[in-house]
């Protein structure tokens, strides 16, 4: 399949995971279900690569993505220099239960430290 569709229109989708990368990257950790944490993972996890390339085309390619000017910023001088050795895993997820009104499984998405 490639890629889960969330019930969702692909625009919506996009925008949604946008938003989702541009949080996890902000604050270091968000609460979410677990298959739309599955998706956001996927994409941070490239996110951070492009911060590890350092370059300018890299710059442009997360600035296309990402919501924030200031997060980008904060990708390529703080967040990316502490995975510069580290192949790959730069997410983890923890389950946290069931949501209590519809019993979707939720999961804490974070930046390893």
């Amino acid at each position: 399949m490639g890629y889960r569709k969330l019930g969702m229109t692909s625009s919506h989708r996009r925008a949604m995971l946008r938003n989702m990368v541009t949080s996890l990257l902000k604050e270091d950790r968000i609460e979410t279900t677990e298959p739309k944490a599955k998706e956001a993972k996927r994409i941070a996890e490239k996110m951070i690569t492009l911060g590890k390339k350092g370059d300018l085309h890299a710059r442009r390619q997360a600035l296309a993505y990402l919501m924030e000017e200031g997060v980008v910023v904060k990708l390529f001088d703080t967040i990316a220099p502490k995975y510069k050795e580290r192949q790959g895993g730069y997410t983890r997820m923890i389950k946290t239960g069931h949501r209590r009104g519809d019993a979707a499984p939720m999961v804490i998405l974070e930046l390893v430290d």
